[in-house]
């Protein structure tokens, strides 16, 4: 004596999402009451359901109960074919345990999800974007991205090409739109663009394989020249897997705006230049050349319209102030002027023609801080040195003022601080008489440091004249 239990049927299809039913048929050949515990036993036992799961049988007779398949349509519903078992537990003689099998078949169906980001680029050329793809069937797809623009502006560029993705796994594409050319100048353009992201039997045409058989294989194909869906008989004991056998091909939309390489204002600053050069080369240019030019004729004229009152009259006399004409034996000539003023204590004449000689001379002045130091040049007697030119040297960067004096006349007062090296050059010479020096009055407010990174102990200047160093005319 023993147990018996059957499956109404031997083999099972069933569509993701859908429901599909079968019987199981439990017969008691033992000659006591006994109840079974009928329990579901696979990979399919989590969406399969026993009803009842439980039944108590006389001797000798039977029941059938319902076994009912409902898969979910998730990818954890992988297509397939798969065994189904009853285990069948008598409660009074479990060692008569019986499991009968089916089995099942779980049809594909293919789901994606796309997304497109960012939606908008902007740039000179190209645009790049990102699309990540996630498959939500329970079949491996591989998957291709279509993108297509209606004027044909752009070109496209995927990497990679296609991808492999297992139920529920997503990955990520790499998407390049270029213009086919530069715009250099004007307004910007917009180009529209879809992205199709489908399967890869699906996006060259193809039928996609929707399990189970296909009839002959052929599928229609639509106006827009994208394939239809394949057409599958149903199966005689489940429902029509039409829906689960659809391919959704998500459709994206994304945009490239071209920017041109120069903006328009830039062209409208362009014109202003070139329309201010040749104003400046045609108007402005001219008019400052022609002032220029009088301004120099005028300068010249006034010079030679200037008589000099150092030139010697005919006879050979220097012209003195007040109309002698032998000169002015006890005068002194003013520094730079050119005019002779009264010496000091019965002073020397004018300078002897052609015994000039160049001369220069260095005045060292050394002093430390918050002190006062002085250096001179004094004219040797019976000469009058004519300086031309005066060099100051503040190496050091020195902080305090300096003052310069020909005789008695102050030529300039200088703070340090403005200057490293100072350079004076006259035309007309200043002129220092004889037995007069030209002096150098440094105040120190604080030493400077030199080159050798250490402050110095005290403010040290150097100051070079330059000039032609002439005897005196002696008066007779």
């Amino acid at each position: 004596m023993t147990t018996s239990a059957e499956l109404g049927l031997p083999a099972l299809t069933v569509a993701p999402g859908g429901v599909a039913t079968t019987t199981l048929t439990v017969r008691n050949d033992l000659d006591i009451v006994e109840a079974y515990t009928l329990e579901v036993v696979g990979d399919l036992a989590a969406w399969t359901t026993v009803e009842p799961a439980r039944v108590s049988l006389f001797p000798g007779t039977s029941q059938t109960v319902t076994v009912r398949l409902a898969p979910p349509r998730t990818p954890a519903a992988r297509a397939g074919d798969f065994p189904l078992g009853i285990r069948v537990l008598p409660t009074e003689r479990p060692e008569l345990v019986t499991v009968p099998e089916t089995t099942v078949t779980v049809t594909p169906f293919h789901e994606l999800q796309a997304a497109l980001a960012p939606r908008r680029r902007r740039g000179w050329l190209r645009g790049r974007y990102r699309t990540s793809v996630r498959n939500l069937g329970n079949a491996p797809t591989t998957v291709a991205v279509t993108p297509a623009q209606a004027g044909e502006d752009l070109r496209f560029a995927t990497t990679p090409e296609r991808l492999r993705l297992q139920p529920g796994e997503s990955a990520e594409l790499r998407l390049q739109a270029r213009a086919r050319k530069l715009i250099w100048f004007g307004k910007q353009a917009t180009w529209p663009f879809e992205v199709s992201v489908g399967p890869e039997q699906a996006a060259e045409g193809k039928p996609t394989a929707a399990g189970g058989k296909a009839g002959d294989g052929k599928t229609g194909e639509g106006k827009d020249g994208k394939a239809a869906a394949p057409v599958t008989p149903a199966a005689p004991a489940t429902p029509a897997p039409d829906a689960a056998a659809t391919v959704q091909r998500p459709l994206l939309n994304g945009e490239f705006i071209q920017l041109p390489i120069f903006p328009k204002w830039l062209l409208a600053l362009l014109a202003a230049i070139i329309a201010l050069l040749l104003a400046w080369f045609a108007l402005v240019r001219p008019a400052v050349r022609s002032s220029a030019k009088q301004a120099a004729e005028k300068a010249v004229a006034q010079q030679i319209a200037t008589p000099n009152p150092n030139a010697p009259e005919p006879g050979g006399a220097t012209a003195a102030p007040g109309g002698n004409p032998g000169g002015n034996p006890g005068g002194q000539t003013k520094p730079g002027s050119g005019q002779p003023t009264s010496g000091t204590g019965g002073g020397p004449g004018l300078a002897l023609p052609g015994t000039g000689q160049q001369s220069s001379a260095t005045i060292d002045v050394q002093t430390g801080g918050g002190g006062t130091g002085t250096g001179s040049y004094q004219v040797p007697h019976g000469k009058v040195f004519d300086m031309t030119d005066l060099v100051i040297a503040n190496s050091q960067g020195d902080q305090g003022v300096v003052t310069i004096m020909a005789g008695k006349q102050i030529l300039n007062t200088i703070a340090l601080e403005t200057f490293r090296n100072q350079d004076y050059h006259w035309v007309t010479p200043i002129q220092v008489p004889a037995d007069q020096a030209v002096t150098a009055t440094v105040t120190c407010e604080a030493p400077g440091t030199p080159a050798s990174g250490k402050q110095a102990p005290t403010c040290h200047e150097l100051l070079n004249i330059s000039g032609t160093l002439s005897d005196i005319r002696q008066a007779h």
